[in-house]
């Protein structure tokens, strides 16, 4: 197979944007809201998921959402008065709690991955062949770059590594 050329930058950009456009157009945030009418933000969604993994402290929970121990009680009391969590003692620090879905967490957690993982109209109704080549670049462009010695190899706009 030969190597072809870079496409030009200006082409590079217009489809990054149109890749930007659609997977933003096709987000499921609202859909996930108003299947749990949990309000604006996903955090509480995003906690039921990460509460799959197991339980976790308020500190943890803080941690991997990005927020403080304020608003991270928040999101827990929404979940616990809806029946989706509940606090239970740590068994190694009294004054710890753990957060623990129930069982509606956990069927609310997986109607949550249901929704995210169902393809939109526009990738299902593609003919197969057009499925099959975006899948092969899709895949290739989410490989791990290869490494130099000094780190990931990037191709620039002008088709220079590095």
């Amino acid at each position: 197979m030969t190597e072809q050329p870079p496409p030009p930058a200006d082409q590079a950009s217009r489809v990054w944007a149109l890749m930007q456009a659609f997977v933003t157009s096709q987000a499921r945030n609202r859909e996930l809201r108003d299947a749990f009418d949990f309000g604006r933000g996903m955090g509480r969604v995003t906690l039921l998921l990460k509460l799959t993994e197991g339980p976790l402290t308020l500190r943890e929970i803080a941690e991997s959402q990005g927020v403080d121990a304020p608003y991270a009680t928040v999101i827990v009391d929404k979940l616990v008065d809806r029946g989706l969590a509940r606090r239970a003692p740590h068994p190694d620090d009294n004054r710890r709690k753990l957060v623990i879905l129930t069982e509606a967490g956990w069927a609310a957690a997986a109607l949550a991955r249901q929704v995210m993982a169902r393809p939109p109209a526009a990738i299902a109704g593609l003919p197969a062949a057009d499925l099959a080549a975006l899948d092969q670049i899709l895949s290739r462009l989410t490989q791990p770059a290869p490494e130099g010695p000094e780190g990931p190899l990037t191709t620039g706009t002008a088709g220079t590594s590095r």
